[in-house]
């Protein structure tokens, strides 16, 4: 009885992963007893394959789960819409509760099915028992069996919490529970005294900008966390993560950050191969509608390097929502795993960055200076002018609190706290960083990112004439030939050529994979 009840409470299953090849896995691990053998042409041969009851049971229940998805984004419309028609009385009211009961009974009677239709199966019931064998015993034999399956990571054991190392519990410096230590924008009016009446002034304002950011604003600036988008991609994200395991011998960890959230992460170790990269941990911080299962991890692993990918918070098995503060505090557990758990030194550690990804990557460079480089790919200095591109004029003093105050993604900030190598990928094409059309790379805002780094880190070189000089290679359509002339003067010449070792174009769209023979290390004095 406990067994059914298990398998009625149980997570859902989606795929038995099938042996990895002798020469893929380590020659220490013995066969595991639960995988299921499967032809090795393709990984969507070995999808689990539930009983007729589960199948259907499943089907009904993930329909209910889109409609309440549906009906939840369309509530404040709904809402209105009923009390417009007079429908939101007492009267009307309590015959609708009625209604919605008995849907949620014959829903608990759908779950109930769907856990005999699991019980009848070999298969989930053997998993099932690996589930709850690991989760009583977390010993490396028991996770070794549960990583031959996927399933909903909500019911994945924690396999790294952020106060595991030693320093953070010694140390009083380390991130609190309320959140890692994030650089805070100035005050609009300095100097101004904060009065009672200023506050009461600025509240409807504030509450506005609260709204807005946590509704419309945090999903139009990560659309990768809206649940519907997330249920087309499942097919295309179970298929990206069956080819991390079984061809590239991937590793899944659940971290848990310390705001509570859960981290989903991938790890592919090339330390035992002939490779002299991979010795170099490459953390890649995907876009806002990436995965790490279909994202930019795929350009260092065909270069050759370990790879570490993560997904946002809010983004496929991670959970929470992917607001500033959280990027950061999960960007801070997923260093702290890669130092402590898998065992790189912060000077083996490369940051890789694709898109709105230059944030986390960018505050790790900051928090840990230790990091041996940074390349950011089609990222932008500042998410202010990007956000005023797509909305209207009249609501510009409204979005530029918004994103002060709630969505401060202040790239080029950070990146001027980090005093390692930096290299900068700049799409020629980019249709999602400019501020008017692709055609025009001058208001692409990874120039700005580039000025702001190269004033930072060379501010005589790039006085008035050598910020001309960089501002004209930038504006060309492509790089300059060597050896011509640009002027006699010397800041001028070192000028274009810091542009040059901190920038590489790429001729392409935002959304092009990086090919692997692009994916170079930042030059450094």
């Amino acid at each position: 009885m406990a067994k059914l009840l298990s398998c009625v409470l149980g997570p859902r299953l989606y795929k038995i992963y099938r042996e990895r090849d002798s020469e893929r896995a380590p020659a220490s691990v013995p066969e595991t007893p639960t995988a299921v053998t499967a032809p090795h042409s393709s990984s969507w041969d070995t999808y689990y394959q539930p009983r007729a009851l589960e199948k259907h049971a499943d089907s009904i229940l993930a329909l209910a789960s889109v409609f309440w998805s549906i009906s939840y984004y369309s509530s404040p419309f709904a809402f209105f819409y009923l009390y417009r028609k007079g429908y939101l009385s007492l009267s009307k009211v309590v015959p609708f509760s009625h209604y919605a009961g008995t849907l949620l009974l014959l829903l608990a009677g759908v779950a109930c099915l769907r856990g005999i239709g699991r019980w009848t199966n070999p298969q989930y019931r053997q998993f099932i028992t690996i589930l709850e064998a690991t989760h009583r015993n977390q010993s490396s034999e028991n996770k070794r069996q549960l990583a031959n399956y996927n399933f909903d990571f909500r019911s994945w054991p924690v396999d790294f919490h952020w106060e595991e190392p030693s320093s953070r519990k010694e140390s009083r410096g380390g991130p609190s529970r309320r959140g890692v230590a994030l650089l805070r924008p100035e005050p609009l009016h300095r100097g101004t005294a904060d009065t009672l009446l200023n506050r009461v002034k600025k509240l409807p304002c504030q509450i506005t900008s609260y709204l807005v950011a946590h509704t419309l604003g945090r999903r139009m600036l990560y659309p990768g966390s809206v649940y519907l988008l997330q249920k087309a991609l499942m097919p295309v994200l179970l298929q990206g993560q069956a080819r991390l395991v079984e061809e590239c011998n991937g590793r899944r960890a659940k971290l848990l950050a310390c705001d509570g959230n859960e981290i989903d992460t991938m790890f592919v170790d090339r330390r035992g191969t002939a490779e002299p990269q991979g010795q170099k941990l490459v953390i890649c911080c995907e876009g806002n509608a990436g995965f790490y299962e279909v994202g930019c991890v795929s350009t260092p692993l065909e270069a050759g390097y370990s790879v570490l990918g993560w997904n946002h918070p809010g983004f496929a098995g991670s959970t929470g929502v992917p607001f500033p503060q959280n990027e950061a505090n999960a960007m801070d557990v997923v260093v702290q795993f890669a130092i402590h758990r898998l065992g790189f030194q912060p000077q083996d550690i490369i940051i890789y960055a694709w898109s709105i990804g230059g944030f986390t990557a960018t505050w790790a460079a900051m928090s840990y200076p230790d990091v041996s480089a940074m390349i950011l790919d089609a990222s932008f200095d500042d998410l202010v002018p990007l956000a005023l591109k797509v909305m209207p004029d009249s609501w510009r003093g409204l979005v530029t609190r918004t994103v002060r105050q709630h969505l401060n993604l202040n790239n080029a900030e950070q990146l001027c706290r980090y005093q390692g190598p930096v290299l900068l990928i700049r799409r020629t094409k980019d249709e999602i960083i400019t501020t008017t059309v692709p055609e025009d790379i001058m208001s692409n805002r990874g120039n700005d990112l580039l000025l702001k780094l190269l004033q930072h880190r060379y501010p005589r070189v790039m006085a008035e004439e050598g910020l001309r000089v960089v501002r004209q290679w930038l504006e060309a359509s492509s790089q300059l030939e060597e050896g011509e002339d640009m002027s006699a003067d010397g800041r001028r010449q070192l000028a274009l050529f810091l542009a040059r070792k901190h920038l590489h174009n790429f001729e392409a769209t935002h959304c092009t994979p990086l090919p692997a023979q692009n994916f170079q290390m930042p030059w450094h004095l």
